[in-house]
C-alpha cells in the first residue's frame, strides 16, 4: 500500500469520475470531489465535497490546496463544451505542488488535454478508454418493455471496458510512480459482438432477449427519434460501421497497471441486472 494521499477528482459525479472516487477510497486515499452543485451531489462517506467549475479556474485554488494528484475531464460547464482553461488549471496545479495529473481522453484532440501534455512540472497520464460497458444501459428500456435490442452493425467488434477498471487505472496513476508521460488505452479482457453482449445480458437476467438488426437507414431514423444531434449520429455510424482497430483490440493495460485482470462483461451484466428487469 502506498502512503495515504489526497486527490482532487473533477467530473466526480460522472460515469468515470465516480469510479475514480471509489477506487481511491478502496486504496485508502483521501478524496476531494469537485462539483458545480454540492447540494445535488451524493458521494460515499469520507469524501470531501467542494464546489467549483473548470470553466472558472481561478476559483479552483482552494480546492487544490494540499492535494498531490488531480484527475481532469476535458469538457465543462452546463453545456459540456471543450475546456479552454487548461493552461490556467495546470498553472494553479503546479503552484499548489500537485505532483500527478490524469486526464480522461475526450475521443479526440481537446485544448485541455493538449495543455496537460505540454505541461511541465507534473507527471501526466492520459486515460484512453474504449467503449464503456455502461453503454449497454441504452438497451435497458427496450429489453424491459419488449425483450428486444434493436441495433445496426451487429457483427461489429468491441473490447469494451468496465468503468471500474478505468477508475482503477486512474487511481494507480494518481498515487504511484512510473506513469508519467504515458497514454493508456484501457480495454476489457474480451472482444465482443453485439450478439455476444445481448446473450450475456440475457443470461444475467434469465430472460430471452431478441436481437433485431437494423439497416443503416433504420438506425439513423431511430437515433433521430431519440433526439441525437447529427454530429453524434455521424460519429456512431463511423464508430459502429467501421470500428477503429484500437476499439476492438485487447490492450492488457488494466492488468499491467493494476496487477489484476480486467473485469468481464459477464461481471458487469450481473452487477447491473436490475437495470434490465425494472422500468425506470
Amino acid at each position: 500500500m502506498t502512503q495515504t494521499q489526497k486527490i482532487l477528482v473533477t467530473g466526480a459525479t460522472g460515469t468515470v469520475g465516480r469510479q475514480v472516487v471509489a477506487e481511491l477510497l478502496d486504496r485508502g486515499h483521501e478524496v476531494r470531489a469537485l462539483t458545480r452543485d454540492a447540494g445535488k451531489a451524493s458521494f460515499p462517506a469520507g469524501v470531501e465535497v467542494v464546489e467549483g467549475d473548470l470553466t472558472e479556474p481561478d476559483g479552483l485554488a482552494p480546492a487544490l490546496e494540499g492535494v498531490t494528484g488531480l484527475h481532469l475531464i476535458t469538457f465543462g460547464g452546463a453545456a459540456f463544451s471543450p475546456l479552454e482553461t487548461g493552461p490556467r488549471i495546470l498553472e494553479l496545479a503546479k503552484s499548489a505542488r500537485v505532483r500527478r495529473v490524469t486526464v480522461l481522453h475526450g475521443g479526440g484532440p481537446t485544448p485541455l488535454e493538449d495543455a496537460v501534455r505540454a505541461g511541465d512540472g507534473v507527471d501526466w497520464t492520459v486515460l484512453m478508454p474504449v467503449e464503456f460497458m455502461a453503454n449497454a444501459l441504452e438497451w435497458a428500456d427496450g429489453i424491459v418493455a419488449s425483450g428486444e435490442v434493436r441495433e445496426p452493425f451487429v457483427d461489429r467488434l468491441s473490447a469494451m471496458v468496465h468503468e471500474g477498471d478505468i477508475g482503477a487505472v486512474a487511481a494507480v496513476a494518481l498515487t504511484e510512480e512510473g506513469h508519467g508521460g504515458q497514454e493508456y488505452v484501457i480495454t476489457g479482457p474480451d472482444v465482443l459482438t453485439v450478439g455476444d453482449k445481448v446473450k450475456t445480458i440475457a443470461a444475467a437476467v434469465s430472460r430471452e432477449i431478441t436481437l433485431v438488426e437494423l439497416t443503416e437507414e433504420q438506425a439513423i431514423a431511430q437515433w433521430r427519434a431519440a433526439g441525437l444531434p447529427e454530429d453524434v449520429i455521424g460519429f456512431l455510424l463511423m464508430a459502429y460501421g467501421d470500428t477503429p482497430e484500437v476499439g476492438r483490440t485487447v490492450s492488457g493495460t488494466v492488468e499491467k497497471v493494476t496487477g489484476r485482470p480486467a473485469r468481464t462483461f459477464t461481471r458487469w451484466a450481473a452487477e447491473h441486472a436490475d437495470a434490465f428487469t425494472k422500468r425506470s
